[in-house]
């Protein structure tokens, strides 16, 4: 058995979270500036080419580094998340899947609605229950309440996130259409914000207890030899 230390991949993790959380702030002020700009000229007012040439190539502009962001941030977590169900398996031999799966759950179509949620609150229920049995569940204090709302987030704003990216691909044709897609992001723009914090907390929640499962671990080995 050897648990493997992780505090270096939920630093990572976190880092790139609030990398990406600043670039969506970012990306929600220029969603605001493009929807003012088609309100103008949906109302006949006037806009100047070099204003919408401008915006679109911001537009273009925030979308990459925030697609490369995303990209990234998800490599870090998905790093950090299968580390830490590795770690639980040496200790527990009943889980529901293999470490492997918590990075491949990810990436499996309709395995993805619920699987990555039922393995981060196997690793936290569990993990809280082995803490009570070798009497070290007094040396640090988290919850899972925070976990429904982390998932719920993550589905509606990939839900609609999905959708605005199956109509970027086609041209919505009138400003109205470009409206309505341009609130859509708004929209997801304002869920992936309030989601970032809420999973920086439970990387940093779950961080806390790892270390305990290492001084298991040298308790064990000190017993038996």
């Amino acid at each position: 058995m050897k648990t493997r230390r992780n505090e270096g991949r939920a630093n990572t993790a976190i880092i790139l979270i609030w990398i990406v959380f600043a670039i969506e702030i970012v990306s929600l002020i220029s969603s605001g500036l493009q929807y003012n700009l088609l309100s103008i000229v949906a109302n006949d007012g006037y806009v100047s080419d070099e204003a919408a040439t401008f915006n679109d190539i911001r537009e273009q502009i925030i979308s990459l580094i925030l697609i490369i962001a995303n990209i990234i941030s998800a490599i870090t977590f998905i790093m950090w998340f299968r580390r830490a169900y590795y770690n639980l398996h040496q200790h527990i031999n009943y889980l529901q899947y293999s470490e492997g799966w918590a990075a491949g759950s990810w990436f499996v179509p309709i395995v993805n609605l619920y699987r990555p949620y039922r393995i981060m609150r196997e690793l936290y229920v569990e993990t809280a229950h082995l803490m009570r049995r070798h009497e070290m569940s007094d040396k640090v204090r988290y919850t899972d309440k925070y976990l429904i709302w982390w998932w719920v987030l993550w589905i509606v704003s990939g839900f609609i996130g999905n959708i605005i990216f199956r109509t970027s691909l086609k041209d919505p044709e009138t400003i109205d259409g470009y409206m309505y897609l341009t609130l859509a992001q708004i929209v997801v723009g304002i869920l992936r914000i309030a989601l970032a914090p809420i999973t920086i907390k439970i990387i940093r929640d779950y961080s806390k207890v790892e270390p305990l499962l290492i001084e298991l671990e040298h308790k064990n080995v000190a017993i038996k030899s």
